[in-house]
């Protein structure tokens, strides 16, 4: 078997790898390339491979550097199957779907660029009828049930812990006599997590391939977590502000009603109109309601025994434009939970800039901030900033709590390593920024000694 390492290697995006066996050949993932706009435009327009020559892709979960790049490899002529978790194929139906509408604005904000200096438009990667067409393709398959997807080769996907749906995906490989079990990790979740199940422990491994995400990091603790955001909101609303939370639309929004909704209902926060304002943070609930066989236990009993995690009173799920306008008239104490978490696009950049000025606001960071962007300049003091292209000035409290992040940690990670069973032979680590990937291998050479550690390179092919 042989495997070619095509994205998130020495970086945490656009997850690809192609695996080669018994004459066949499928897909592990199929993610965009996120980072400055000509390699990324180079990068996912192209493939190293025809589409055509495929029988199936394989997919961990639904965020975008794992499966966005599904619509252009469809549009390039790939119709084979797409196997996915039930409530990642339901994720990646809305997250492609919108994905596709930035796809749009972003190539008429380059056409409108090319046309000032004479130049012909660009087209968008894929449209909105190649991610349906995408979405058409999906198989879902439930946890713990094995499935053939290619000559040799079956498929059992195991509970990853990271988002709704996420797996780890078991490979059970026979080349002639040989049989051999190859896991890849997906990405890994943190264990005692809100909602979601922990990652389940995988038998009778021989290969592994890890995500190194915050391989060379520890978080902090999740109980402190949510210490410092009820004292942090409730400290803003008693002074008559508001909360402006930058969140990720899948995962991290639904976590913070539900954490919100529990502090509510202790007692602790203050009953003050709680509003979700973006159209795929609302999709996305809708989706986690339906999946209530990936809650853990405690969420299952509460919804059980409460109703639903992700409503409460005074809370209001925002699709229109108009209603989000709104939001801006009110004089009263609220929290504004908008995408997208680093505040790089969407709505939550007005609702910063329409905050920003008072010092009884509070702009609540809750996850990670890449380099460069309007989130990452808050975070790090400066002020003013440039929103829109207008310098805005800083007077709002500006806070992060990053216990929340749904990536393991060093700690994390090697306990996972730790659980699983099977005389590994080989580890390859993917998708973490190039320090956190070769930190993490000097780690995994102490857990597991006799274990051939690699961090493979982009285009690098390894045989198994």
């Amino acid at each position: 078997m042989k495997i070619h390492f095509l994205g998130a290697t020495r970086t945490t995006t656009g997850s690809m790898y192609l695996v080669e066996v018994n004459g066949r050949r499928f897909l592990l993932e199929c993610g965009l390339y996120q980072g400055h706009r000509d390699e990324a435009i180079r990068r996912n327009c192209c493939f190293p491979f025809d589409p055509r020559t495929l029988d199936a892709v394989v997919l961990s979960h639904a965020h975008i550097d794992h499966c966005g790049n599904l619509p252009n490899l469809v549009k390039q002529g790939f119709s084979g199957n797409i196997y996915a978790t039930h409530a990642t194929r339901d994720l990646a139906g809305i997250m492609l779907k919108d994905s596709a509408a930035v796809q749009r604005s972003d190539a008429d904000f380059v056409s409108k660029q090319r046309a000032k200096k004479g130049l012909p438009p660009v087209e968008p990667l894929y449209s909105a009828q190649d991610a349906e067409a995408a979405s058409r393709l999906f198989v879902a398959v439930g946890y713990g049930r094995p499935l053939p997807v290619t000559d040799g080769v079956t498929v059992t996907f195991r509970d990853a812990g990271h988002i709704l749906g996420s797996a780890q995906v078991v490979l059970d490989v026979r080349e002639g006599d040989r049989k051999f079990r190859y896991l890849f990790s997906g990405d890994i979740g943190r264990p005692n997590q809100m909602i979601l199940r922990d990652p389940e422990p995988v038998a009778d491994v021989d290969f592994l391939q890890i995500e190194s995400t915050y391989g060379a990091r520890t978080h902090n603790d999740p109980v402190n977590a949510t210490e410092d955001l009820c004292r942090l909101v409730s400290g803003a609303l008693g002074r008559g502000g508001k909360v402006i939370i930058p969140a990720f639309s899948v995962g991290r929004t639904q976590t913070l009603v539900y954490e919100l909704r529990q502090l509510t209902d202790a007692g602790r926060l203050p009953q003050v109109p709680v509003f979700v304002d973006s159209p795929l943070s609302v999709n996305a609930t809708e989706v986690f309601r339906l999946h209530p066989e990936c809650y853990d236990e405690e969420t299952s009993r509460f919804l059980n025994e409460h109703g639903d995690p992700f409503g409460m009173e005074r809370l209001t799920y925002i699709r229109e434009v108009t209603q989000s306008k709104k939001l801006n008239e009110l004089k009263i104490p609220c929290i504004i939970i908008s995408a997208s978490g680093m505040a790089e696009a969407g709505r939550i950049r007005h609702h910063i800039k329409n905050n920003l000025g008072d010092a009884k606001n509070l702009i609540l960071f809750v996850g990670y901030c890449a380099e460069n962007t309007l989130g990452a300049q808050l975070r790090s003091g400066r002020n003013p900033v440039n929103i829109f292209g207008e310098p805005n000035v800083v007077h709002a409290q500006v806070a992060a709590v990053d216990a929340f992040s749904g990536h393991a940690d060093r700690r994390e990670l090697s306990q996972y390593v730790n659980q699983l069973t099977g005389d590994i032979r080989r580890i390859t680590v993917i998708h973490g920024e190039e320090a956190q990937s070769l930190a993490f291998a000097e780690t995994l050479r102490e857990l597991r000694p006799k274990a051939e550690v690699i961090v493979p390179v982009r285009g690098q092919v390894l045989e198994f």
